[in-house]
């Protein structure tokens, strides 16, 4: 078998060396992973014709209608005895509509349409498929390919619904063009809404887009949109992987809603969930076909010890069909630009990460311990994706640093665009927990912003959702606290704690833009200092919604100090827009200077000066440049706690 890989040709893996050439002694693990991915390309090709068919599975998977309004059923449940199809359409009888068994653990079942020739089964009426076991076991289930479900008041079990709209959504804008520099405003549709309640799809459309395109992010990435019957779960326990969360609004609804950030020049990723699934039987995926495995691995590779959750088995021919098959779902029928693939880490090792500080050292990224079945899926998904769609976008979750996670599939790599920079919020939040603001370590922050792999671009971020979940705190909650209730009145004197508080948190997340990454991402009302933590509806708060919003409302108060830190947010935006600094070249640091606490660095044809020293302002201050061009200043001046931006086009601004 060492031979068969020795063989192996990875077509540009001499570009991968020259980058890192420490990667040469891994070589036959990268011609390992690579001679995979080419046997299972080979296999598609020989077995379904090309990926292209293939993926598209979800036409003949699930319940599809024909051009003469036959419905066609097709199901894999390879442990299952019998399939029966009940629903509203044959008064729930367990037995009238049996499945045909076909080879490959397939059945399928079809139905002729009625006598009036419309479908048998009506738009929006409730199905379950009727698992027989091979125990005698009598199970009721979601197909995996369900496309709607809904919870039913007062029920706790999602239901299936058909999905079968007479006059479907119809996309009219373009997808815009993959951004240079990527923008992103993190979201979750559920939220975006200052009221008590599950907000909606079309609120979204109505009420956030307008901000978000306000405030200058090119990029929205959706949180929550597979379906997932646990609300409090941050829609990272997936149930229904083809349905778009109806908690939210209908199908239909989403589809306006990307359709309208495309009208609006705004590319929507999908965070999507393919690192494990929820445990859920009735209305998950787990033992659809009363065995422990199906779709997963048995226990206990199967399960994830720490998220309770079922783990995928990416070896497995028809697991590869519905995973390849719901990325395509998603790009064709909702017009989703892209993915941020949740949960990287977990994927790519057998320890799923847990227990590992991953150092840095290059052992930990080869070996027995690295799921080779799992990157081999990720390379599929991405060379996929990325061969149908030139323009699509993947982000991979990774806090692991894996080389190559970043670099192309014909260079080795598994193909992601961006990773995200999952060390900088985390810094951010130890600084302001540990240190007084003159033990701030100049040195060791420009360390954290710039520690990436060369070549390898990362999404920048000063704090996401995780940080404004119950149990942490906001960066503005960090560093305003309690004040942030009584204190944020422009009718008031400013307290020193706002003034520190609202200079640092406009310092932190300039930093990070220009000099964290080739991509930024803010999640939804932490640009203007959103003054409460997150916390969704659980039995722990008494099924409260106080938490689960966002409150918007504050920026309409224009007396209240919340507009101030919107406004940098949106200029900052623009600013980056245009001298586009995530798309240059990383930054050159010129000065990091512990006592006067001032870093200063030169990206994208724009100088920055940031001042953290907490009382002395620079007077005179002198700096280099490299790059040749007209600047302000020869000496600068800068205040304490302040960030200057010049452009060597004569322009400045100061926050």
């Amino acid at each position: 078998m060492a031979d068969t890989w020795d063989n192996v040709t990875i077509p540009e893996f001499n570009s991968l060396l020259q980058m890192d050439p420490y990667l040469k002694q891994y070589e036959k693990d990268f011609r390992r992973r690579y001679g995979l991915f080419e046997k299972r390309l080979f296999l598609l090709e020989e077995a379904e014709g090309g990926f292209d068919q293939f993926t598209r599975s979800y036409r003949t998977f699930g319940v599809n209608r024909m051009a003469d309004n036959r419905l066609v059923l097709r199901e894999w449940a390879p442990a299952a005895e019998a399939l029966f199809l009940t629903g509203d359409f044959n008064g729930w009888d367990n037995f009238s509509h049996p499945y045909e068994k076909k080879e490959f653990g397939k059945w399928e079942l079809c139905l002729p349409p009625k006598h009036d020739n419309s479908p048998a089964i009506e738009h929006n009426t409730k199905l379950k498929v009727v698992v027989h076991t091979k125990k005698g076991e009598r199970l009721y289930r979601i197909s995996p390919w369900a496309k709607y479900a809904i919870q039913s008041e007062k029920q706790v079990i999602y239901d299936w619904v058909h999905w079968d709209p007479p006059q479907p959504y119809l996309h009219i804008h373009p997808r815009p063009k993959k951004p240079q520099s990527l923008r992103i405003y993190e979201s979750h549709v559920g939220i975006a809404s200052p009221d008590p309640k599950v907000a909606s799809y079309t609120n979204f459309t109505t009420n956030v887009l307008p901000r978000i395109k306000d405030l200058g992010y090119n990029c929205i990435q959706l949180m929550a949109v597979m379906e997932h019957a646990y609300y409090a779960s941050f829609g990272y326990q997936v149930t229904s992987f083809f349905a778009a969360s109806s908690r939210y609004g209908t199908p239909e609804e989403l589809k306006q809603l990307i359709d309208t950030a495309h009208s609006l020049d705004i590319v929507v990723l999908l965070d999507v969930v393919h690192s494990h699934a929820s445990q859920n039987t009735e209305d998950g995926l787990n033992s659809f076909d009363g065995s422990d495995s199906c779709f997963f691995h048995s226990p206990p590779r199967g399960e994830h010890a720490l998220w309770g959750s079922r783990l995928f088995n990416y070896s497995s021919w028809e697991v590869l069909r519905f995973l390849l098959s719901n990325l395509r779902w998603w790009m064709e029928e909702y017009r989703f630009d892209g993915f941020r693939f949740d949960g990287v880490t977990s994927m790519m090792y057998h320890h799923h990460g847990i227990g590992s500080m991953f150092s840095g050292d290059y052992s930990e990224y080869f070996g027995l311990q690295v799921d080779e079945d799992s990157l081999v899926y990720l390379m599929t998904a991405n060379h996929v994706l990325h061969t149908l769609y030139p323009d699509c976008i993947t982000i991979a979750e990774d806090v692991s640093g894996m080389p190559a996670v970043c670099r192309s599939v014909a260079e080795g790599g598994l193909g992601f665009d961006y990773r995200l920079a999952m060390a900088i919020p985390d810094k951010w939040i130890q600084i302001l927990k540990e240190l007084a603001d003159e033990a701030w370590d100049m040195g060791n922050i420009v360390y954290t912003l710039t520690n990436r792999r060369y070549g390898e671009n990362c999404i920048a971020y000063a704090e996401s959702h995780d940080q404004s979940l119950v149990g942490d705190k906001s960066l503005a909650f960090w560093l305003m606290d309690k004040e942030m209730y009584t204190n944020m009145s422009s009718l008031i004197p400013m307290t020193p704690v706002i003034d520190r508080g609202i200079q640092l948190h406009k310092m932190i997340r300039l930093l990070t833009h220009a000099l964290g990454g080739e991509g930024y991402l803010n999640f939804m009302g932490n640009e203007f200092g959103h003054p409460e933590w997150l916390d969704f509806p659980r039995k722990g708060n008494n099924e409260s919604y106080h938490y689960a919003r966002r409150q918007y409302n504050l920026l309409d108060t224009d007396h209240l100090r919340y507009r101030q830190l919107y406004d940098f947010d949106r200029d900052m935006n623009r600013t980056e827009d245009k001298y586009g600094w995530l798309a240059a070249p990383p930054a050159f640091v010129s000065a990091k200077h512990e006592g006067d606490k001032v870093i200063v660095f030169e990206r994208g044809n724009v100088l920055f000066l940031l001042n953290f020293h907490p009382t002395r302002s620079q007077t005179n201050y002198r700096v280099a440049v490299a790059s040749p061009g007209k600047y302000p200043y020869g000496y600068v001046y800068i205040p304490c706690r302040t960030a200057l931006i010049l452009g060597n086009d004569d322009t400045e601004s100061c926050y």
